[in-house]
C-alpha cells in the first residue's frame, strides 16, 4: 500500500479566456446603452410663426402649369409670350437686382416653359434663380 500523500495540482484560472469574456460584456454593454442628454436649465423658448419672418419683397415666385400658363405670386399673366412674363415680373420684383426668383414648375410642364421663365428673369436683370421642389416621403 502506498500511503504516500500525491501532490496537489494548484487550479489555474485561464485568465485570457477570461478577459475576453469580459471584453465581450464591455462590448455589449457599450452598444445597448443609451445615452441621455440633460441641460442644468430648464427653459422655455418662445414661439414665432416663421411664416411672418419671411422677407416676401424680396421673392418673385413663378408658377408654371402643366400647359404652360404662367403666374407671378399668385396673379396670372395675360398670354404665355415672354413679354408679357417679362412685364409681370418686373412689376412683382420691389427690390429690384436682389428678388430672388423661385420657379415653382409642374413636375409635367414643359422644358421651353421653364426656359422662358429664366430667359425674362435676365432680361431684369435678376440672377438669383432658385427652384422649387417637394419632398417625398
Amino acid at each position: 500500500m502506498n500511503f504516500r500523500r500525491s501532490a496537489r495540482d494548484e487550479p489555474e484560472i485561464n485568465l485570457i479566456a477570461f478577459i475576453d469574456v469580459l471584453l465581450v460584456v464591455v462590448i455589449f454593454l457599450m452598444l445597448s446603452t443609451t445615452y441621455s442628454k440633460f441641460s442644468e436649465l430648464q427653459i422655455k423658448l418662445p414661439a414665432a410663426d416663421a411664416e411672418q419672418q419671411r422677407d416676401y419683397p424680396k421673392e418673385v415666385i413663378v408658377s408654371v402649369s402643366s400647359d404652360g400658363q404662367y403666374m407671378v405670386n399668385k396673379t396670372a399673366v395675360e398670354g404665355r409670350s415672354l413679354d408679357a412674363l417679362v412685364l409681370a415680373m418686373r412689376d412683382s420684383a420691389k427690390a429690384g437686382k436682389d428678388s430672388v426668383v423661385i420657379i415653382s414648375a409642374d413636375a409635367s410642364a414643359t422644358h421651353q416653359s421653364v426656359i422662358t421663365v429664366m430667359e425674362a428673369a435676365r432680361r431684369i436683370n435678376l440672377t438669383q434663380i432658385t427652384f422649387a421642389t417637394q419632398i417625398l416621403k
